[in-house]
């Protein structure tokens, strides 16, 4: 059959053409679309190290950067210092405001109230300290054997009055100074993540033990140094009812957590003088109550 190419055929034709280069340019792109699509993780499913301007183009390639701690915000050794730093100025990111840092103004006073929101100047070292003759459950010479001078007389007759009721206290930890502490908190977070350690270790400058008002007590035969099992031992109960007669407290209590930001630790006592003492020790309150600074000093979970 002889077909005449009339204009009309022609423009036919030069339509049949275009829509098929069409067709194919579109299913070019879709299949340059499908070429990421391996990537089957969600937004909420990927680690949060991946959340950077960089592509997701390889998923087979691991990532040069650390996993994300598990228990705690950040596996980064030196993120508590960076942290405390940015909590000053209210901000905490995604999960809300901390509590602003303040600064002490007085480190000496006997009463100092030293916790997550108040913090001792970086230089602060007391100057009075002194080791109290009394036992501490190792043998060598060292700095957590001081406290000062005014806690160390009260603590040599709270461990005379717990002998004569027939108790043997001895020593733990005392005085810590920044660095000491700083590396201590360091490694807590590194073992248990950032969460974890904030519950039962100070950052640095946030410690009571910097203070030299401080001193962690065991039994004399070493079981239950600041560990749990200390709670349910004879020393523990003796402490709770007597320790305020010597102007000790127990610094956190049981069930008050939210206010200390700290879990209950029997072992830990606090020198604030015997006023004070007896006085939060009838109303069992904190020293954060105590000083009018009753407010949660921990984010609510």
């Amino acid at each position: 059959m002889n077909l005449r190419f009339t204009p009309a055929v022609a423009l036919l034709l030069t339509c049949v053409v275009l829509t098929a280069a069409g067709c194919g340019s579109i299913s070019s792109a879709g299949q340059g679309e499908d070429s990421r699509t391996p990537v089957t993780q969600t937004p909420a499913e990927q680690p949060t190290e991946q959340l950077d301007d960089s592509p997701v183009t390889s998923p087979s390639q691991p990532s040069a950067k650390p996993p994300v701690d598990q228990g705690g915000a950040s596996n980064f050794p030196a993120a508590p210092q960076e942290q405390t730093k940015s909590s000053t100025s209210g901000s905490s990111g995604a999960e809300g405001k901390e509590p602003a840092i303040q600064v002490v103004a007085n480190p000496a006073d006997i009463a100092v109230l030293v916790n997550k929101s108040n913090k001792l100047p970086e230089n602060y070292k007391p100057k009075d300290l002194v080791e109290p003759n009394v036992p501490f459950i190792f043998k060598e010479k060292s700095e957590k054997r001081t406290i000062r001078q005014e806690a160390a007389t009260a603590l040599e007759e709270l461990f005379e009055a717990a002998e004569k009721d027939g108790l043997s206290l001895a020593g733990v930890s005392g005085y810590r100074s920044h660095a000491i502490q700083r590396s201590l908190y360091n490694n807590y977070v590194q073992r248990d993540g950032e969460a974890a350690a904030n519950k039962y270790s100070a950052k640095p400058g946030h410690s009571e033990h910097e203070t030299g008002l401080a001193i962690d007590v065991t039994g004399s035969n070493g079981k239950c140094p600041a560990q749990d099992c200390f709670a349910a031992t004879k020393e523990a109960k003796w402490l709770e009812e007597h320790a305020s007669e010597y102007g000790f407290i127990i610094r956190y209590p049981k069930g008050k957590q939210s206010i200390t930001g700290y879990q209950y630790e029997p072992w830990h006592l606090r020198y604030v003088g015997k006023n004070a003492a007896k006085e939060i020790a009838k109303q069992d309150i904190t020293l954060e109550e105590y000083t009018n600074n009753g407010i949660p000093v921990t984010k609510p979970k």
